[in-house]
């Protein structure tokens, strides 16, 4: 009695392959549909409280009543690079009229942000992501990403890629306190 007969065999394959079926369109309807927790356009931008490079830990709302630039970068990505003097130049700019710019550093250690950091001349804070935690809360993917958040918190344009100085110049006018 112990044996499966053919026909069982036959239900219990159609019943795994139904199974996988169903997990498969799982997967791919979730890699296509938006995550609802993400960070989006028109939503407050989440709080949180990164390390400094040099300073003590600062949370994204001790900024509020400013414009917020936020730029996620790494000191391995080439675009991070060519576009960081870009950001500085603009920060030099802006940071008198209530706007300030703020990097996040992935999940490097200072020993490798600090050369980074030097070499480029930035002046603006730049926090530590060492766990990667709010790279996730921000659901990073490519870097540089760059997030223009408003005084009052609203996230107004999230930019993945490269910015150039005048796009960098023409984002944060827009999100300069009133």
């Amino acid at each position: 009695m112990g044996i499966m007969n053919k026909t069982n065999r036959t239900y219990v394959r159609v019943a795994v392959l139904g199974l996988l079926l169903v997990a498969l369109v799982f997967a791919l309807y979730s890699s296509f549909v938006k995550d609802p927790n993400a960070v989006k356009v028109g939503g407050d931008a989440p709080n949180f409280s990164l390390e400094q490079l040099n300073g003590p830990e600062l949370a994204l709302d001790d900024l509020k009543g400013k414009g917020v630039v936020l730029n996620f970068w790494g000191t391995w990505c080439e675009p991070c690079k060519k576009e960081m003097p870009a950001l500085q130049e603009q920060y030099n700019k802006f940071k008198d009229k209530g706007l300030v710019v703020v990097g996040v550093n992935i999940g490097e250690a200072p020993v490798a942000v600090e050369p980074f950091v030097k070499q480029f001349g930035v002046d603006f804070p730049i926090l530590l992501d060492r766990q990667s935690q709010i790279t996730k809360l921000y659901r990073i993917g490519p870097i540089p990403t760059t997030f223009f958040i408003a005084p009052d918190g609203e996230v107004k344009e999230i930019f993945i890629g490269q910015l150039n100085e005048a796009m960098i110049a023409d984002k944060m006018s827009k999100i300069l306190p009133k």
